[in-house]
């Protein structure tokens, strides 16, 4: 293909452009230790998802236990499909930002009205392995059995927002919905003074 004859003129009012042009400074990355960077990777793709989060983050004051497990009854009874939830959310399907906000809202709202047990339905994912209906401490933890929402809502759990409504999380039984849903059990409803 050939090339359009430039003429000599274009190159002497380019050369003239080139002169008067001063390069932008970029400011250098401070290099950060590898446990920062992560961190600050993880925030940057949250970072969207985390705007429209509770801002809650700050009142660390007196802050809620962690999740615990099920007390072992309990568990043995959900394990069977024995108990019945007060409540459930179905977040299969939305992503995570709207998942992520639903999901607080629905436990702040069961929380008040008195709920103790609550079901949450994330999905499976796509992988083969996600119809799987083997349950135990074993497969629940299988990576390829994971989907997006069933990673994430465990990981949100854990956070102080999360926790001052939701005091333990157990994998669902297959009537509830098996490797695709959590029980969740509520703290007891807030007494107002």
């Amino acid at each position: 293909m050939k090339r359009p004859h430039t003429d000599l003129a274009d190159h002497a009012l380019w050369d003239e452009v080139k002169r008067t042009i001063t390069p932008l400074k970029t400011p250098r990355p401070t290099p950060q230790p590898p446990g920062v960077a992560a961190k600050a990777s993880h925030a940057s793709h949250t970072s969207h998802a985390v705007s429209h989060a509770p801002r809650m983050e700050h009142r660390q004051a007196s802050s809620p236990p962690p999740l615990a497990a099920f007390d072992r009854r309990t568990a043995q009874k959900l394990s069977r499909g024995q108990v019945e939830p007060d409540a459930r959310i179905d977040l299969h399907g939305h992503g995570l930002e709207v998942a992520r906000m639903q999901l607080y809202h629905f436990l702040e709202r069961e929380r008040r009205n008195g709920s103790r047990l609550v079901l949450v339905i994330t999905g499976k994912g796509a992988s083969p392995f996600a119809r799987h209906t083997l349950h135990g401490t074993g497969f629940f933890h299988a990576p390829e059995r994971e989907g997006r929402l069933r990673r994430e809502v465990p990981m949100w759990l854990n956070e102080h927002v999360f926790r001052e409504h939701v005091s333990g999380l157990q994998p669902a039984h297959p009537r509830h919905g098996g490797g695709g849903a959590y029980y969740l059990r509520l703290r007891r409803r807030p007494e107002h003074g």
